[in-house]
């Protein structure tokens, strides 16, 4: 069974709330789904052993929160390149978050990734849960 990894920053929890969604539209296409804090991944070891990876952090004064940052240094180093991946986030007003992290995973890394970064202000807004399980639907597909 193909496995994925979610890692995910949050202030509010929101962030977590899309990234649970996301790994259940993942789940409904057969990934076996592990959701993690970000304060959990403590070397580029703990990113061993997953076929996919899916990176979240909230925009928050137009930047991704600092632990999502340490953590995206370290991932350099875990050899991910041509991975499937996504980035996801919740915002207020910008939304960079998404997007840098999705540009780092896709420049950087150079991991094969969705078609877009999930940027959602909530996820039970205007479509939210279907949005983000769609999304984990799409990485899925590229496993």
């Amino acid at each position: 069974m193909a496995k994925a990894l979610i890692v995910y920053s949050t202030r509010a929890g929101e962030t977590r709330q899309i990234g649970e969604l996301i790994a259940e539209g993942m789940r409904f296409s057969g990934v076996d789904v592990t959701v993690v804090d970000v304060k959990e991944i403590k070397s580029e070891k703990d990113l061993d052993g997953y076929d996919a990876y899916v990176f979240g952090s909230p925009t928050y004064h137009g930047d991704m929160l600092q632990s999502m940052k340490t953590m995206l240094f370290m991932a350099e180093k875990a050899g991910l390149e041509n991975q499937p991946g996504g980035a996801f986030g919740a915002f207020g007003w910008s939304g960079e978050s998404p997007e840098r992290i999705y540009g780092t995973m896709k420049n950087i890394f150079k991991m094969n990734m969705a078609g877009a970064p999930l940027m959602l202000k909530n996820s039970a807004l205007g479509g939210g849960i279907k949005m983000a399980q769609d999304y984990g639907r799409e990485i899925a597909g590229m496993m």
